[in-house]
């Protein structure tokens, strides 16, 4: 009683009090504040999940990861720089290129003909392709894969964003989803994935699995060899703002609700980003007591 900790949660973390089992709850490391204790279980664990446990990451091999400016594209690259001589190959919007360069090895823009530029640069393709988008991006994962490569779907962010969207236009991106032929799969030696965190923690009931896999993972973060990247912090009342800025895809990391904080939002870095909208948004910067309050994950 009285340490500070973080857990996972099923969905109800948007609140003051939250309720987990016991077996989801690891103590937060002393140089660890709450904003990055936020951001670290969901992020990493998703993303060593993909890269170790189930397509077996190692050396020399090349990873293709969509939304890299994201928090799990972030944690994927840092986790990538802990094996030698891996290659990720990143896609994000290119207002965020400046912003992320340094943690991959090739990015291209997210609307830019990406297959053609990976395969300029491997010509054979890659290992393992991590989506998140699905939609057309499936079929386009699929092609880039190599022999024995391992494709994981983690989302289908695709279907949900945008400026419009209809039941028109969901059924577009679900009809644009590569339709799979078994048979082709064991013609081309390629393997297909899904991978849901929460689904395996609180409908299937591999706690289990995870605990070895925080405790890897802590003792990274303890390294220094991987940190979370927080977005912003946002007040619980401006969780209409914060969606929105995911939905526009404008973070870079992951977004923070403090329940302590007032609504002004708070830039966790001192640029200012360029929205694709051609929108700025402005860096707020808080005072000391507000970084060690208690916030919760998007």
């Amino acid at each position: 009683i009285g340490d500070r900790v973080m857990a996972f949660v099923n969905y109800n973390a948007w609140a003051e009090v939250v309720c987990t089992p016991v077996e989801f709850v690891y103590k937060i490391p002393d140089d660890m504040n709450f904003s990055e204790a936020a951001a670290f279980p969901m992020n990493f664990v998703t993303a060593y999940m993909m890269l170790f446990e189930v397509a077996n990451l190692r050396e020399g091999m090349s990873v293709l990861v969509h939304s890299a400016g994201g928090g799990v594209g972030q944690a994927v690259a840092q986790l990538c720089s802990t094996i030698p001589n891996v290659t990720v190959f990143g896609t994000a919007s290119s207002f965020k290129h400046e912003a992320i360069k340094n943690s991959v090895t090739h990015l291209f823009d997210r609307n830019a003909d990406y297959v053609q530029e990976v395969k300029r640069i491997s010509a054979d393709g890659v290992d393992i392709v991590l989506d998140c988008l699905c939609g057309e991006n499936t079929g386009k994962g699929l092609s880039l894969l190599k022999p024995l490569g391992t494709y994981i779907l983690y989302g289908s962010s695709n279907m949900v964003t945008g400026e419009t969207k209809s039941f028109f236009s969901f059924a577009k991106s679900w009809w644009q989803v590569e339709k799979v032929n078994p048979i082709k799969l064991y013609e081309e030696n390629k393997v297909i994935a899904g991978f849901s965190l929460l689904n395996l923690l609180f409908k299937q009931n591999r706690g289990g699995l995870i605990k070895g896999v925080m405790d890897k993972l802590l003792n990274l973060y303890n390294s220094k060899k991987i940190k979370p990247v927080v977005d912003s912090l946002w007040a619980l009342e401006e969780v209409k703002e914060a969606m929105q800025r995911i939905h526009d895809r404008g973070n870079i990391g992951k977004l923070i609700l403090d329940v302590e904080k007032a609504p002004t939002p708070l830039m966790a870095n001192d640029s200012t980003e360029t929205s694709e909208a051609g929108e700025e948004e402005e860096d707020h910067e808080g005072d000391n007591e507000n970084k060690e309050r208690m916030p919760f994950i998007q």
